[in-house]
């Protein structure tokens, strides 16, 4: 498989992503935990062509957030595969065309979307939180250089609850040539704003789950963390968390929106 997932611009600098927080753009920061502490959740400005710096705090010319504030987080490319399909599901295995349920070790992938205004980050109900990923052998549907056009599978999405929680079905994913491991993600609200990016995973769970069957079918993976561009450029902190779970692994993302 050719991949062609292009990077999303540069890195801001700190003063530069300050100005972004102070003009009129929508922003994406990561949510604050009830302590009113924010967690390390990845966030960024929506901007087209640019990414947001590492750190950079919210002023008082954007949004008076508990202390500390919530910051501002590099973003990542949507890629080359997004497909629109409208498939409001929580379980993504199944192909609603008639094909076979994608195979692999499952995982279960739970969101927890937040808005930041005035009082601090509050969940934000009503957001739809689409996922796209490949297969255990690096196929995605309904991609024409994949030869799955008409396929489904791995595609879906949900609207976040009156908690701001999502969550999906799903399998860990495989690779492709020239890209670590990740899932994609898009968050898109009831007031028109969009945020796109991509989450990776931790190289040792990743290779015991590649390991194992039908993973170990596709051979060794050809690129880790540190060796795809994509995810150096979001500076290491999109690494989705998991755990082993009763059936496979587990993982939660928090992310908070700023309109």
């Amino acid at each position: 498989m050719i991949d062609d997932d292009e990077q999303l611009g540069r890195i801001l600098s700190r003063r530069e992503a300050l100005l972004l927080l102070g003009g009129a753009a929508a922003v994406i920061l990561p949510a604050c935990g009830s302590s009113g502490k924010s967690t390390a959740s990845p966030a960024t400005s929506t901007t087209p062509a640019t990414t947001a710096a590492t750190a950079a705090p919210a002023t008082a010319a954007t949004v008076a957030v508990a202390t500390p504030t919530c910051v501002v987080k590099p973003e990542l490319t949507e890629g080359p595969y997004f497909v629109d399909e409208k498939l409001n599901r929580s379980d993504i295995r199944p192909d609603p065309s008639g094909g076979p349920t994608a195979d692999g070790v499952p995982l279960t992938l739970a969101f927890r979307v937040s808005r930041v205004g005035s009082a601090g980050c509050v969940a934000l109900a009503g957001a739809n939180v689409d996922v796209w990923q490949c297969d255990a052998t690096g196929v995605y549907s309904d991609v024409a250089a994949n030869r799955s056009v008409g396929k489904k599978f791995l595609r879906g999405f949900q609207t976040t609850d009156a908690n701001g929680a999502a969550t999906f079905t799903t399998i860990y994913p495989g690779w492709y040539m020239g890209r670590a491991v990740h899932i994609h993600f898009k968050i898109r609200t009831p007031q028109g704003q969009a945020f796109t990016s991509q989450l990776f995973f931790d190289e040792g769970v990743t290779d015991t789950v590649h390991a194992k069957a039908p993973y170990s079918s596709h051979g060794k993976r050809d690129t880790t963390n540190s060796a795809d561009s994509i995810y150096r450029q979001s500076n290491g902190q999109l690494l989705l968390p998991v755990s082993p779970s009763a059936t496979g692994y587990a993982g939660t993302f928090d992310i908070g929106l700023q309109a």
